[in-house]
């Protein structure tokens, strides 16, 4: 089963999100956005056991959206993305 690692926890309605495995949020309380290093430290952390088959969904600070995406990308080669329009997710996935 695939995992969704969303990236921050907030009042979005993620209920579509689990249609695509298990979810799993990267962080749930505020973050500094230029806490760089922190955020990264947490990310690796929570994304070291994923998979090339799980999936990022992107959402709250641009910085927090952009590491979460480079650890996977680095991770895997590729990069599986869920974006949310008309009130589900579509999915786009990049081979690197």
């Amino acid at each position: 089963m695939s995992k969704v690692y969303i990236v921050n926890k907030s009042a979005h309605d993620f209920s579509d999100a689990y249609n695509y495995g298990e979810v799993i949020f990267l962080s749930d309380k505020p973050m500094n956005r230029f806490g760089c290093n922190n955020i990264h430290r947490q990310f690796s952390e929570k994304l070291k056991d994923s998979s090339s088959d799980d999936y990022i969904v992107l959402c709250s600070l641009n910085s927090m959206n952009a590491i979460a995406c480079a650890i996977f990308a680095k991770l895997h080669g590729k990069l599986n993305l869920l974006l949310f329009k008309n009130k589900k997710y579509v999915e786009r996935n990049l081979l690197l």
